[in-house]
């Protein structure tokens, strides 16, 4: 008897799980038709909410019904928790591995003791950077990796390459986006366009972004009090 309902489990779940495939090939099928077969598709699974798929396009998310007669695109909120169910989701897809950044292509700020570990992607005209080197001013106890990626105006590379060839980067760096004074131009090598290709390869598209060693990224500035409580929670989990 046991073997029977063992069996019977067995091919409960082999029927489920060819179910399920049929209805990936379906929504594959059907996204190909809609947008053309070089839709880069990554996978489809079950969303886990109101029955839906979601299907993996690139660094981007749609929803699905189970035979992809209708595709949604926008984002799934949790009024309960009120939270933004897609963005987490699509953060935790763009996760990366902290120790394959070339951090030796990246300014080196180290302050207090330096435990705390981060990265960010940042232009030297960016506002949002500014105003986060501003803010950051107040924080200590915290070592951080700037890979300049001037993407806002041909000014962005003469600035970024004059910081990267100063004497002192790290001070450079700092006094133009805090002070504004400007660095003096300067010319060396510099890591600029492999941090242009990094970025791009990582699904960068917004400075800054700044990365934590667990993986996670945040796509953006945040006030410096949020930026604390994430380090020190990333911290603790180690």
């Amino acid at each position: 008897m046991k073997n029977k309902i063992i069996a019977g489990l067995c091919a409960i779940l082999a029927l489920a799980a060819g179910l399920a495939r049929a209805d990936e090939a379906e929504i594959r099928k059907a996204l190909t038709s809609l947008y053309g077969p070089g839709i880069p598709i990554a996978a489809v699974h079950k969303a886990g909410v109101l029955d839906l798929y979601e299907i993996q396009v690139g660094t981007d998310i749609l929803y699905s019904d189970d035979k992809g007669s209708y595709f949604i695109q926008g984002e799934i909120i949790d009024v309960k928790s009120r939270k933004n169910l897609t963005e987490a989701r699509k953060n935790k897809l763009m996760q990366i591995k902290f120790s394959d950044l070339p951090l030796d292509l990246a300014i080196k700020t180290v302050r207090g003791n330096g435990k705390r570990v981060f990265a960010t992607f940042e232009d030297p005209n960016c506002g949002y950077c500014k105003k986060l080197a501003k803010d950051m001013t107040a924080m200590t106890d915290f070592t951080l990796y700037t890979f300049l990626i001037p993407i806002l105006s041909a000014d962005s590379s003469v600035k970024s390459k004059a910081i990267w060839c100063s004497a002192d980067r790290a001070k450079a760096w700092n006094d133009w986006m805090v002070n504004g004074n400007q660095p003096a131009a300067a010319s060396c090598d510099t890591p600029i366009e492999k941090n242009l290709a990094l970025s791009q390869k990582i699904g960068v598209r917004a400075t800054p972004t700044i990365f934590f060693t667990n993986g996670e990224r945040v796509p953006g500035a945040i006030p410096v009090a949020q930026l604390e409580q994430e380090l020190d929670r990333v911290a603790a989990a180690k």
